[in-house]
This record gives structure tokens, sequence and C-alpha cells, in this order.
């Protein structure tokens, strides 16, 4: 297993979009086990330590089939990508139905020979998890409702965007605190001792074909922020927090697995108590993907005409 030095440089590759951009190039089919070494050299370059192959997980066909009929989204992927297609929306790389290797990327033949070329470089390889939601057919939602935050008959009701019916139990819609519920996923329950427990076998099965995990919006699983966006409906607050169990239960047996935390609302110091060995604040990254708008007093003064004395 690669190990990080103490402050990597990780390159993230949104892989489908990566493939589609070779595929284009060369004329040929690519999974990622026909990616040609050129391709490769050009997303390491010297200083970059690890890369984070975004997306590769099994998508789900629901989630999809939510991203096509939401006219909202339509209208934010047609102003992305002006002229898009049907068939080039995947739907969303965190509406996970499995931690499988999507086959249209290459499956897990695919993946173990991206590894290879990786490790031959001295590179790591970083895949996602998203802890907080799976996709509503995700296998867990038939399999073990217990794993997830429950709903009521009423709740459905009063709220069906955010409930899911699943035909033997009401399910809640993943959320954070601040913002509606998202409409293509389904809340898992952090204070559930079996999904602690499911969670950190998941991760040890990932950790066996990869160097690290980055895990998505991690700070929604601390004990606190859980309970502030579950209340009662998540049940009581077990006294151990979420990600020393996951993550101690991972390391006894892969040891040098590395964890990066994506967090939000200057949880990094809070989230690297709890095990994890990088975060990142996504503050900053939204604030280098977005042209700054100065505060309105200042774009008065900044776009007010000049005056003489």
């Amino acid at each position: 297993m690669t190990q990080l030095p103490a402050q990597p440089v990780v390159h993230e590759v949104n892989t489908r979009v990566w493939l589609r951009e070779i595929r284009r190039r060369t004329g040929r089919p690519a999974g990622l086990g026909d990616v040609p070494k050129d391709a490769w050299d050009e997303i390491t370059p010297h200083g970059v330590d690890a890369v984070w192959l975004m997306g590769v997980w099994e998508r789900s066909p629901q989630g999809r089939g939510i991203a096509l009929w939401d006219q909202s989204l339509r209208i934010a992927f047609a102003q992305a990508v002006p002229g898009i297609r049907e068939e080039e929306i995947a739907g969303s790389p965190y509406c996970i139905r499995r931690y499988e290797v999507d086959a249209t990327l290459g499956g897990a033949e695919g993946l173990a020979a991206a590894r290879a070329e990786l490790d031959g470089r001295g590179i790591g390889l970083l895949l996602d998890y998203v802890p907080n939601h799976v996709a509503p057919d995700s296998p867990w939602v038939s399999a073990h409702p217990e794993y997830f935050v429950r709903g009521t008959a009423d709740d459905l009701r009063h709220d069906p965007a955010a409930y899911l019916d699943t035909g033997t139990a009401v399910l809640a819609r993943g959320r954070d605190p601040f913002f509606p519920p998202w409409p293509d996923v389904v809340q898992l329950n952090a204070f559930e001792p079996a999904l602690r427990r499911a969670t950190a076998d998941e991760l040890t099965r990932i950790g066996q074909t990869c160097d690290g995990v980055r895990c998505d919006m991690a700070m929604l699983l601390m004990n606190d922020i859980f309970l502030r966006t579950w209340g009662q409906r998540a049940g009581t607050p077990p006294p151990d927090e979420f990600w020393p169990t996951v993550i101690g239960g991972v390391r006894e047996r892969h040891p040098g697995m590395t964890f990066i935390a994506e967090a939000y609302w200057d949880l990094e110091w809070a989230l690297q108590q709890q095990g994890f060995d990088f975060c990142y604040d996504k503050r900053l990254y939204d604030r280098i993907g977005t042209p700054w708008v100065p505060p309105e007093p200042l774009r008065a003064r900044t776009e007010a005409p000049t005056r003489g004395p």
C-alpha cells in the first residue's frame, strides 16, 4: 500500500469524463484497463503523490432516472454543458448503488490495471466513499432497513420530498442540516451499531483495491452534527463517535490505509482527532472555482464613476 507524504499533492480525475476524452482522442473504446501509458503520464506529472479517481463506483439507474426527470437538474446540466445529450447524463457519482467498479468503466479488472499503472510510478490511488447515504436501489435498502433513518406514513404524507416509501418501510432521504433533502439518495443512520460495522466491512473490502479513500462530507457523521440534523429520529447518540469506530475497525486489517475527509464548517481539526490522516475544507475549493464578487458596499465604491474635487 502506497504511503502518502505529510503534505501530499492529490490530482482529482473525473474518471468518466477522462475516459470519454481518451476515447475521442484514440478512436477506440477505453475503460480503465485500456488507458494508454501516455495518458497516465499526463495525469501524473512530477510532484503528484496520488490520483483520486472520482466516480468509479456503480451508479444508480434510479438515480439517473431522477436526474433525467428533474427539470431543475436538466436546466443546470444544459447551463454547464450547452447541447448536452441525454446519453451523456450518467447520474450523480455520489448516488452509489454498489461499491463495485462500474462495468462501463472497465469493472474490477480495469481498476486493478489502473492501480498497477499508478503503483509502478510510485503514486497512490484514492477512491470515494460516501458514508452518509446510498442510492434508493442499493441492496442495503431492502436487505437492511435497520441501517437507515426511519420515517412514518404521516411523514411521507406531509413531506413526500423528504421520505421514500420502499414498500416495506418509510426511509428518510439524505440531507445535511442546512439544505432540503437530496432527491436521489437514502439516509444512513450513523448511530446504528450494525451500520457502523457494515461501513467498516465495506471500507475494508475497498481497501483491497486502493491505497486510501476520500470520504464525502465526513462531518455529517459526527455525533453532534448527526443529532442536530435528525434529532429523535436517529435514536440515542452512542458514547463513541462514528469515525473512530469505523476507521479503527478498518485499520485492524489495513494499517496503512489513508483516510481523507471532505470537511465543512471548520471541522478539519476535529475530524483529524477522530482518525483522518488529511482533511480539506470545501469552502476553499468553492472559492477557487467561483469568480469573486465584492460585497455590495465595496462593489458600489469600485464601480462608481470617479468624481473630481
